[in-house]
């Protein structure tokens, strides 16, 4: 059993900067794939997600979604159980719920477009919320 917790959102304005953390407990972070996803206001009642970026168990692999490519950018320290996302250049559209998972079995390189699957991951935080104004 993975614990995750989210922190470091907050509210913004456009072009700014937050760095968001995701706290792992429970078991050894090295064994997961870490997705982070999203969740904007109008989609809470749908419950869907959008995946943004994913880092494989090493670190040596990361993929992000276009509408946040060059903006953004993942990193982990197994060592500390500590995966961040760093939010660069923020826009209004990404405010957001950001949440972190953690999957294993079902998610493997090549991921192709696994990894921005809800359904592949095993755990999930509550999420922390980032408010982007104009």
């Amino acid at each position: 059993q993975v614990q995750l917790v989210e922190s470091g959102g907050g509210q913004v304005q456009a072009g700014g900067s937050l760095r968001l953390s995701c706290a792992t407990s429970g078991d050894t972070l090295d064994k997961y794939t870490i997705g982070w996803f999203r969740q904007v206001p109008e989609k809470e009642s749908s419950g869907e997600y959008e995946g943004i970026s994913v880092i494989s168990p090493n670190g040596g692999t990361t993929h992000y979604a276009d509408s946040v490519k060059g903006r953004f950018t993942v990193s982990r320290d197994n060592a500390k159980n500590i995966v961040f996302l760093q939010l660069n250049n923020l826009k209004p559209e990404d405010t957001a719920r950001y949440s972190c998972a953690a999957g294993a079995a079902r998610l493997r390189e090549p991921y192709g477009s696994s990894w921005s699957r809800t359904h592949r991951y095993d755990y999930f935080g509550h999420g922390t919320h980032v408010t982007v104004s104009s």
